[in-house]
């Protein structure tokens, strides 16, 4: 039996944030049903698009899913999505600030003819305070929470993360939040609003670079590279190798003991290094002396050395070896899938649940191609009722 089997979700988003949350009910036996508007997610379109008009990023968060055509501002599009309501456990939805309250589809609205529904709302900035209500992508967020201000190095411009860092965190938190409200309501019988803004999910990532600016007064660098946010901790950083590039840290002052011997330098016996706070006034010395032995060695062998030391570190990869690590695919969190149609690449689960399997993912579908499966199942409508909805344009 799946973690969530029975449960029905219908995910009213687009983008990444809703779509990844419910790609992660979806893994955990949810029954998903993803609304999309008469022209499809924005992100079936991108230039990855393949020859259904699925793009892989769409494949990747969408994989798993039914979904259906349903025009929202069509009123009889509207009147299906409360019907459908009624019948579902959880609606997810990240349309733009106050549109599903506009349609007449917000919670109270929904909840009152399933007060068993669960709604979870993600944001930009949530439903109140000064910002509430602006519109919001992982990018301006990045801008307006200093992920920006603090990614890059000291004398470079603010730079984005590489990896969308603040919709997939906001998605995950949202799936915490459903959660937690399912099992809540296996002791009330009702269910709740859950809300989950971008900005408040990525915030609490800043805590070493929130911690070290104020214990310095402001003095520390907001950007520092590749070393420790708060600059708390050395050595912290990447180090040239021989061939490529590796990272090292030692968190505790028992890991850089570990670590003096393998460089077979005189200068770790510099008093300034005995303990962090002195190694971390003193960062680029001890970055130098670091990298003096990382430049004579590859990075495999310091990797197979500093592990067989236990001293924490990592060899920098490429996307391209990433893709062909094959403990990525050991995990299953990248799957190469073969259906009907050939192989496709999507996500697997970074979820385990010893008891629970997880859901084998399925190709995205193509736009609206469970729209009629879903009004004569979920809905008992006719094919008649289903062939009015098209001719009204509402799906």
């Amino acid at each position: 039996m799946t973690a969530l089997e029975g449960v029905k979700v219908l995910c009213v988003g687009q983008f990444y944030f809703a779509p990844y949350c419910t790609m992660l009910l979806a893994r955990m036996g949810a029954d998903v049903i993803k609304i999309e508007s008469p022209d499809g997610d924005p992100y079936r379109r991108l230039a990855t698009a393949d020859e259904d008009g699925i793009s892989l990023q769409f494949q990747f968060v969408n994989s798993g899913k039914r979904t259906m055509r349903l025009d929202l501002k069509n009123p009889a599009g509207r009147d299906v999505l409360r019907k459908l309501a009624r019948n579902v456990d959880v609606v997810v939805q990240n349309l733009s600030p106050g549109a599903m309250d506009r349609f007449g589809l917000g919670y109270e609205q929904l909840s009152a003819d399933n007060p068993r529904l669960i709604m979870a709302s993600g944001t930009g900035f949530g439903s109140f305070g000064p910002y509430a209500g602006e519109p919001a992508m992982d990018l301006t967020i990045q801008a307006r929470t200093a992920v920006m201000s603090t990614t890059g190095f000291e004398n470079g411009p603010p730079t984005r993360t590489g990896p969308s860092v603040v919709d997939f965190m906001a998605g995950t938190h949202l799936v915490a939040g459903v959660l937690a409200a399912l099992y809540q309501r296996t002791h009330t019988g009702r269910g709740q609003h859950v809300e989950v803004s971008l900005q408040d999910a990525i915030l609490p990532s800043l805590t070493s670079n929130i911690a070290g600016f104020i214990s310095s007064e402001g003095t520390m660098p907001e950007r520092t590279g590749n070393q420790h946010g708060g600059l708390a901790v050395t050595p912290y950083n990447s180090y040239q190798t021989s061939d490529g590039w590796i990272t090292v840290l030692c968190p505790t002052d028992a890991h850089w003991q570990r670590l003096c011997p393998l460089l077979e330098d005189t200068e770790t016996d510099d008093p300034r290094f005995s303990d962090m706070k002195g190694r971390c006034d003193h960062a680029g010395d001890v970055d130098s002396i670091v990298e003096r032995w990382t430049k004579r060695h590859s990075k495999d062998y310091i990797a197979k050395v500093l592990r067989e030391s236990n001293i924490p570190c990592a060899p920098v990869i490429s996307l391209g070896e990433l893709l062909d690590d094959p403990h990525v695919y050991a995990r299953g969190v990248l799957r190469k899938v073969t259906d009907s149609r050939g192989e496709f690449t999507t996500l697997g689960s970074p979820l385990f649940l010893s008891d629970s399997p997880t859901v084998e993912p399925r190709r995205a579908s193509r736009l609206g191609e469970h729209t009629q499966d879903v009004l004569r199942d979920e809905l008992g409508l006719s094919e008649t009722e289903i062939a009015d909805l098209d001719a009204l344009g509402a799906i």
